[in-house]
């Protein structure tokens, strides 16, 4: 109970609307047909500091994008996860073998803990 009472005491704030001086409107709207706000995206004013420029445009865009179908909100996630970059990334990210540094099938891999170990040898 104490982690919803710590959410709803949260100040939220729609970082698709800053104001001018850098500070942010309070979350939320009258009516989608009466108010000339777009559909806001809130989090809570701590998150929205710590955000950069391109973070909370993307977050607004996403936001936008999904629309609001029914008149129930649309939640987004915040922040996008980055891809993996596929599996030849995913091999040389995990390649815990015994080859130094090798080239395996076109696939530069390397072991970081033995070019540690071996740096001065080789």
């Amino acid at each position: 109970m104490g982690e919803l009472k710590k959410w709803v005491n949260q100040k939220w704030v729609d970082i698709g609307a800053p104001k001018k001086d850098g500070k942010y409107q309070p979350c939320g709207r009258k009516s989608s047909t009466g108010s000339k706000r777009k559909y806001p995206k809130c989090v809570p004013l701590a998150k929205a500091t710590r955000m950069t420029k391109s973070q909370k445009a993307s977050a607004v865009k996403r936001k936008r994008a999904a629309g609001n179908p029914g008149g129930k909100p649309t939640n987004v996630k915040t922040f996008v996860k980055k891809k993996d970059g596929g599996m030849i990334k995913q091999a040389q990210q995990n390649y815990r073998g015994s080859y130094i540094s090798s080239d395996l099938g076109g696939v530069e891999v390397s072991n970081p803990s033995l070019r540690k170990y071996y740096k001065g040898m080789l």
